[in-house]
């Protein structure tokens, strides 16, 4: 749910997806209407696990519980601020299989430091 603040609660489809190839992240894709592709958030799974037990995130994303099993994940922009309300039962179950995927601590695993640096190179940029 989208919550606008001085009106009713807007239902708004979202989906939060996470890869090994990006094994830091979690992305939350937000379908609006009038827009043919999803606007996307990436930001810290650690952020979204830790916004279960308490308030966290400073800047573009916050995340805190709310009474009644419930999520808030606010989002800040240039272009605007908003704040969705979900369930926490659903969100730790998505952290539970994200972090079932990677275990914490088990990040650089996954990652491919050689192909990040050829795709940096590539784009002109050198170490």
């Amino acid at each position: 749910m989208l919550a606008v603040p001085g009106q009713l609660s807007v239902p708004l489809a979202a989906t939060l997806s996470y890869t090994t190839s990006d094994p830091y992240a979690v992305t939350l894709a937000i379908r609006i209407a009038g827009l043919d592709e999803p606007v996307e958030w990436i930001f810290a799974r650690e952020l979204l696990a830790a916004g279960l037990k308490r308030s966290e995130g400073i800047g573009d994303v916050e995340v805190s519980p709310r009474g009644a099993g419930t999520i808030c994940i606010r989002l800040s922009s240039p272009f605007g601020d908003a704040s969705f309300e979900t369930s926490a039962v659903r969100i730790a179950s998505f952290v539970m299989r994200a972090y079932a995927m990677v275990p914490a601590g088990r990040e650089t695993d996954h990652l491919n430091i050689d192909a990040a640096l050829a795709d940096l190179r590539a784009g002109g940029y050198s170490c």
